[in-house]
Formats: C-alpha cells, sequence, structure tokens
C-alpha cells in the first residue's frame, strides 16, 4: 500500500509506525513544512487515562515514550493567593520538540520515509498514493480547501492566549487565576523538563484589550505577564518561542474524508488546550484509523474510512463536547473569579465538562468533597 502523509506530528508519525509494523511492504513517506529541529509551543501533557489507553494500545511504544516523561499526581487551582491542591488528576508532559524527535527516530527505524522543508501545496505534489492523510495541524490547507466536501465549521472563540515557557519548573500541572484592575489573568503551567515549563497566559477579550496588548511589543506583553504572575514565577523569566496572542478555532467536520483522502488530529478536528487531550486525540486517531485497515484490508480503501469514522466518532465526540465546555467555562472565568470561594471555584473548575459529578469528585479529592458539602450541604444526597 502506498501511503502519503502531510504532516509530521504525533497523528500522522503514530499512523505511519503503526501501518509500517502491520506490513512492512507498506510505501509510506511523511511530508513536513518545517525543518526537523523546528517546533511551536513548549511542553504537551498526558493524563493518566491517556498513558493508559496508549499502553493498552500499544506497550512497546509507551514504554518507549515513558522515561522521557515527567510526571506529577495531583493539579493545583490558584484563586489569587490561596493554592488549591486536588489529588486524584495525574499527569505527564513532555517537550513537544522532544516528544517529536522522539517519534522521528521510531518511524524511521521502521523505514518511513520523512522529507522536512517540503513546501507541498497541492495534493498532485505527493504524486500517486492509495491512501493519502492530511495531518497538517489546526490550519490544515487540504481541509479549508475542500470545506464542502468535509462539512467543515470553525467557531472562532473569544478569549485570547498566548503560549509562552518559562525557567521555573512548576511542581504540577497548575492553573493560577490572577485579579488585576484590568480584569483575571489565568496561566496554564506545567514543567516539561527539569529546568523548564510551559506557561501558557488566557484573558477574556476585554481583558485583552484594556491592558492595550494589540499595540505592546513582544518585549512589553512580557514584562506585563511576567508583573501579574510575579508571585508565582519566584524571580523567574517568560521565555517565548515566536509567541503571540491568538484565539482559540474550534473546528469540526462531519465528513472526514472523501476519495482515499482523510483526516487526522487537528486537521480533523481541535480540543480546547485547557483538558490537555490534542496529543492523545490526535494519537487515538492514529490507532483508529489503523485498526479499520486491519479490520477491512488494505483493499477497499472508502469502507475502511467509512469505518474509522464509524467507530472513531462516539468516543472522540465525547472529549470534543467536553473540550468546548471546558472552553466556555473560560471565558466566564472573570465573573467565577470574582463571585466563588477558592472552595467553590476549584470545585467548578473540577466539574466544569459535566464529566466529574460530586461522587467523582469525592472518589478522587475526598478533602475537596468534604469542603464543599461544608458550604453546599444540598450536594450530599
Amino acid at each position: 500500500m502506498k501511503i502519503r502523509i502531510l504532516g509530521a506530528g504525533p497523528a500522522g508519525l503514530y499512523f505511519a509506525a503503526l501501518m509500517k509494523r502491520l506490513d512492512p511492504s507498506h510505501d509510506i513517506a511523511i511530508f513536513e513544512r518545517n525543518p526537523r529541529d523546528a517546533t511551536w509551543g513548549f511542553g504537551v501533557v498526558f493524563s493518566d487515562r491517556a498513558l493508559d489507553f496508549l499502553r493498552a494500545d500499544d506497550e512497546a511504544l509507551y514504554r518507549y515514550l515513558t522515561p522521557h516523561l515527567e510526571n506529577w499526581p495531583d493539579i493545583t487551582i490558584v484563586h489569587n493567593d490561596t493554592a488549591m491542591p486536588i489529588a486524584g488528576n495525574g499527569f505527564a508532559s513532555i517537550g513537544r520538540l522532544e516528544l517529536l524527535t522522539l517519534l522521528y527516530g521510531y518511524v524511521e527505524q521502521l523505514g518511513v520515509k520523512l522529507s522536512f522543508g517540503a513546501e507541498i501545496t497541492t495534493l498532485r505534489q505527493m504524486g500517486e498514493a492509495d491512501l493519502v492523510v492530511g495531518a497538517n495541524g489546526a490550519f490544515s490547507w487540504i481541509r479549508s480547501e475542500n470545506e464542502d466536501r468535509f462539512g467543515t465549521t470553525t467557531d472562532w472563540r473569544r478569549n485570547r492566549f498566548i503560549w509562552y515557557g518559562s525557567t521555573k519548573a512548576f511542581d504540577s500541572l497548575t492553573l493560577t487565576f490572577r485579579e488585576t484592575d484590568l480584569g483575571v489573568f489565568c496561566a496554564h503551567h506545567y514543567r516539561y523538563r527539569p529546568d523548564r515549563s510551559t506557561f501558557l497566559v488566557e484573558v477574556e477579550d476585554a481583558t485583552w484589550q484594556r491592558a492595550g496588548f494589540a499595540t505592546m511589543s513582544p518585549d512589553d506583553t512580557i514584562r506585563h505577564c511576567e508583573r501579574v504572575f510575579a508571585r508565582d514565577l519566584d524571580g523567574h523569566r517568560i521565555i517565548s518561542n515566536h509567541s503571540h496572542w491568538r484565539n482559540f478555532p474550534a473546528i469540526w467536520n462531519e465528513r472526514w474524508s472523501f476519495g482515499n483522502v482523510v483526516l487526522l488530529g487537528d486537521a480533523l478536528r481541535t480540543a480546547h488546550f485547557s483538558i490537555g487531550s490534542g496529543t492523545r486525540l490526535a494519537m487515538e486517531d492514529a490507532v483508529a484509523l489503523f485498526k479499520a485497515f486491519r479490520e477491512v484490508g488494505t483493499k477497499d480503501v472508502p469502507a475502511a474510512l467509512a469505518l474509522f469514522q464509524q467507530q472513531r466518532l462516539p468516543p472522540m465526540k465525547k472529549i470534543w463536547d467536553a473540550a468546548n465546555a471546558s472552553l466556555r467555562w473560560y471565558e466566564d472565568m472573570d465573573r467565577l473569579v470574582r463571585t466563588l470561594s477558592p472552595v467553590e471555584f476549584a470545585y467548578s473548575y473540577m466539574t466544569r465538562t459535566g464529566r466529574v459529578d460530586h461522587a467523582e469528585v469525592r472518589r478522587r479529592d475526598p478533602a475537596l468533597a468534604a469542603s464543599y458539602e461544608a458550604l453546599r450541604p444540598e450536594v450530599r444526597g
């Protein structure tokens, strides 16, 4: 089978590895527009549940990646100066470039061909293929040029965010919310190696406007954020990797393929960064597409692509819906920070997607449940 993949992110790389392991005779090539050592952002996270899924699907890859992960058992919610550690929420992280580098080596050992600096702008440039995989991210031109075929909808959300890093290595995945005279600033921060952390800053649009970020220089923007989070950074610096303010596009496709072309990862749908599941979803997409071909065989590509959407849609849609619920919660964070106590705020955060009820809060963190029950006795049931 001749497979051509656009985009050397987790989705495309992992699908290539799975198909090559299934049949080493498959002719698989991946085209990536960026250089081998280039990436945006800093670290990515996996929940313990995501790692459990990976281990169940691919024990070998799980063992290959886990020695490189930073791990912690809890998360922390900071409501101004009150820190609320919340048990039962284990996560692991890794630098995005380190993850990709590991995956590059993994697929190359299997015989997959990787081409970097490949500026592919038309399907014709990829040559004849039995299967073309669009795994080229949220701004995929394959999708944008075929939106009618895919049934694409894009909902640009209101909040602004900027993806920084920091020289401070934080102890856990932490969500820090600080009130200022301009509005609430939220930092999503976690270490991804012993001396570095992701430090993503998010604000409501009105806060962004009042701060004057539209006309502020990159250096002044960093200095402003360092002042807001001075107590959290402990003298450490915020660092940029071509960081700039963005709005989040909530992308969905009713149809995941046409002909022999299929979408994976962020090209297929975006999941808000606040649930830390983008890399997990990308890799699970790859597993599901691989399983569809393993079940149907490689001779009937349309049947395999139809089965892929049929089997993958229900579990993926649940996570996508949860991500959108989380996104909307952050769009109301100014009101929530102002009106809720630290305990209420942490509880609201834990239950924001609708997938965690009070019984689950009690199971994960009995202390948080008890503190909330003291304020709201009616939830005891």
